[in-house]
């Protein structure tokens, strides 16, 4: 999965700071790797005339401009994929399945394990193997694969493999075997049910971008020898020494490749070819995807190439598989325009999340959703079919692990996160118990941590694991468009948790953008361990958020209407500092080379109505390509005063009852309250209004004791009429002592 945008990432990459790895250390397999030369750089020129390409069955290819022809389009790509990722099966990612790496927490430099390839190489090939087993067997079950197919949400499934299932190497040797049973085992349940499967190329030798995902996390570097207290704390760096490998030796200084891994280069060819060799010929296989997620600093080039050679192996002998490459973090026409053009069955992947994105009102991620279709549009037309490869419904960093094991990316987790039970562990079983499970509800955060500065560590601490944060509903968000669930505690309260009806608009507007133009999507992922709906398609189905069934539905097609017809402003937070509107405005206009020195002396509303108008220009350009109204805080989406047709679209066809949770004793005693507070009035009016109801009340043998008394008349007497005290009252026995100066009687004796 993706992990950060290519800003971020550059951000990362400090200039200085030593590699993990020699700069020119031999590869697995002994051999040096190429030195880059300067016409490596070179794009490929047009075609020269003895170019006669090579013929395949449909089409003719041309390696020389990377281009095809007389395509005669057996195979058109008419399929709309609504599709999952079955993540964390083959390849291991902590943050899915904590559950493998929970025995990892207090470990050292050698007992710690933080990705697929530390796992084998930890454990060893034969408890590796043994863990691996039991996994393969609980993660991906036929029951689960059934439910998925009759969920009528899905009628793909994107499957990420280990290029080390098929060439193994290093401490994968051993610990990896029987995979490719388990595989065979899936691609048969899924033809069973209907389900097509892409194969997805996850990980590289080397790494392709450093993360886990790719099997091994790159630029590395234990720390411990530098904590002076408290002494024998394990810690590690990651994040701003982070490099990738797979295809060439990088330089952490110049930002730069030094030289071309070209038996890295093989070894992913011949991956390739063996997964062509073994599934060419089975039903449900609906294509490849060569490599996942290289890194945007990959010499495009030599990508391009890899693809290209891939393809062609490809072609030769799996005639109608799709060919599906990922964008290396590069969405954009310039990047992939008029590449392989006229080739048939090939197809671009991107991955958006909108986890890594700054906090902000829901309006602002629905537009952020809708928008992405803009650049979906252009992209189909610039280069061809387009598919969402991973995407998810999380707003923010908060699922633990997400950054990595027992580490964060600095500066993240934007918000504070929730908490929860952690989840038992789905491998315990009556005859098996996973090392490091259950967890310990006495201990606190684990050392062996990331020394990332400003973040907030990731992990589970006295039985709590951290998950993604609640919504509130407009009622408590000063409305759609409001920001107070971002400074509200990150568990709302019940009765105020407005989560279902955010992540159901969500849902549906992110499908429409990305099946409404594209060529579909595959969610990311299918399960998580911890209870995660942002992140399982399988809870996201069950919590409502994700519809069953028919997914072209006309309130999923229409749902971006408001968005699309321009229903919202991005102005100015009125409540935020100066200085936070003036950062704001200085990064728009740096952005767009625009002069800024004039915003120094704004203030007030002068300062206000200007960052208005920068906001709104810079927002209204750049939306297409997935820029927020944010701006760090300074701006935020707000809906336009419009007075629309009586058929217009609006989200309001699709908004939750909130349920009033106020107790029912409560209810009941201002009920009971209000009945006796209405009777007594009432017959409080009735006695003075009417005198005849009057008398009858004075006259009730029923109700005298009650009028009689002397508590009710001087209470209510002169309230129902004057004289009432005295009416029916004996005139008092004048006093023997009246005349006494007090009027009072002389005492007894």
């Amino acid at each position: 999965m993706r992990h950060l945008g290519p800003a971020i990432l550059l951000a990362l990459l400090c200039p200085g700071v030593p590699s993990a790895r020699a700069a020119d250390g031999p590869s697995d397999d002994g051999s040096s790797p190429t030195p880059l030369a300067a016409d490596d750089g070179d794009e490929p020129s047009d075609p020269p005339d003895d170019d006669e390409g090579e013929a395949f069955r449909h089409f003719k290819a041309f390696s020389s401009t990377m281009t095809c022809e007389a395509d005669e389009h057996a195979m058109p790509f008419n399929h709309q994929i609504r599709g999952v990722n079955l993540g964390g099966w083959m390849v291991l990612e902590p943050w899915i399945t904590p559950s493998l790496f929970y025995q990892f927490l207090g470990g050292n430099e050698t007992t710690t394990a933080m990705d697929h390839y530390s796992f084998c190489e930890v454990l060893g090939p034969e408890e590796g193997n043994r863990q691996l087993r039991r996994h393969w067997e609980t993660w991906v079950t036929q029951d689960i694969i059934k439910q998925l197919a009759e969920s009528e949400a899905v009628n793909s499934l994107r499957l990420p493999v280990g290029d080390f299932m098929y060439q193994p190497y290093g401490p994968y040797v051993g610990c990896t075997d029987g995979a490719l049973d388990y595989v065979d085992t899936l691609l048969d349940w899924a033809d069973s049910y209907g389900l097509s499967v892409l194969i997805d190329v996850h990980t590289a030798k080397d790494s392709q971008n450093g993360f886990d995902n790719s099997g091994q996390s790159l630029g590395f570097q234990w720390t411990s020898g530098l904590n002076k207290y408290p002494r024998g704390l394990t810690t590690f760096q990651h994040w701003p020494i982070r490099e990738a490998n797979w295809i060439g030796d990088f330089d952490p200084v110049a930002l730069e490749y030094t030289s071309v891994n070209r038996a890295n280069i093989e070894h992913s060819l011949r991956v390739i070819e063996t997964i062509v060799e073994m599934y060419s010929g089975h039903p449900a296989v609906l294509g490849i995807e060569p490599v996942n997620e290289p890194w945007e600093l990959t010499p495009l080039h030599l990508l391009k190439r890899f693809y290209w050679d891939a393809y062609l192996i490809v072609k030769r002998k799996a005639h109608y598989w799709k060919f599906i490459i990922h964008d290396s973090f590069r969405f954009t026409p310039e990047t992939w325009g008029g590449f392989m053009k006229g080739c048939p069955d090939r197809a671009l992947d991107t991955h958006i999340y909108q986890a890594w994105l700054d906090p902000a009102s829901r309006l602002s991620f629905y537009n952020n959703a809708c928008a992405q279709k803009r650049q979906i549009a252009l992209m189909e037309r610039e280069f061809g079919p387009v598919v969402v490869g991973e995407w998810s419904l999380a707003t923010d960093n908060c699922a633990m692990w997400l950054n990595g094991f027992n580490d964060n990316l600095s500066g993240f987790p934007r918000s504070p996160c929730k908490y929860i039970p952690c989840s038992e562990s789905y491998l315990n079983g009556d005859d098996y118990q996973q090392p490091g499970t259950p967890l310990e509800v006495g201990k606190g955060l684990q050392p062996t941590t990331g020394t990332e500065d400003n973040s907030v560590k990731s992990g589970p601490a006295y039985g709590l694991c951290p998950v993604d944060r609640d919504w509130y509903t407009p009622r408590y968000n000063e409305g759609e468009d409001g920001m107070m669930w971002i400074t509200s505690p990150p568990e709302a309260l019940k009765g105020r948790d407005g989560t279902d009806e955010v992540m159901s608009l969500l849902a549906i507007k992110k499908i429409s953008a990305f099946s409404g133009i594209g060529h579909g999507f595959y969610f990311w992922n299918f399960r998580t361990d911890l209870y995660e709906p942002h992140w399982s398609y399988m809870l996201a189905l069950e919590r409502g958020w994700i519809p069953k069934g028919n997914l072209n539905d006309e309130r999923i097609l229409d749902s971006c209407h408001r968005e699309d017809t321009g229903a919202f402003l991005c102005v100015s937070n009125r409540g935020a500092p100066e200085d936070t509107i003036k950062n704001g405005m200085l990064y728009a206009l740096g952005e767009e080379n625009r002069t800024a020195d004039y915003i120094e002396n704004l203030h007030f509303d002068d300062l206000f109505d200007e960052a208005d108008e920068i906001f709104s220009d810079f927002w209204n350009a750049h939306r297409a390509v997935g820029a927020t109204c944010d701006f760090g805080g300074a701006a935020q989406l707000v809906e336009k005063n419009i007075t629309h047709d009586a058929d217009y679209y609006t989200d309001d066809y699709y908004n939750f009852v909130e349920v009033n949770t106020f107790p029912v004793w409560k209810i009941v005693a201002f009920s009971i309250l209000g009945v006796l507070v209405g009777g007594v009035t009432g017959f409080t009016l009735a006695m003075k209004l009417n005198p005849r109801f009057s008398r009858m009340v004075r006259s009730s043998q029923m109700l005298r004791p009650m009028t009689s008394s002397k508590m009710f008349r001087q209470s209510f007497g002169n309230l129902l009429e004057p004289g009432f005290v005295e009416l029916d009252q004996k005139p008092p026995t004048e006093h023997p002592m009246a005349g006494t100066p007090d009027n009072r009687p002389f005492p007894k004796r």
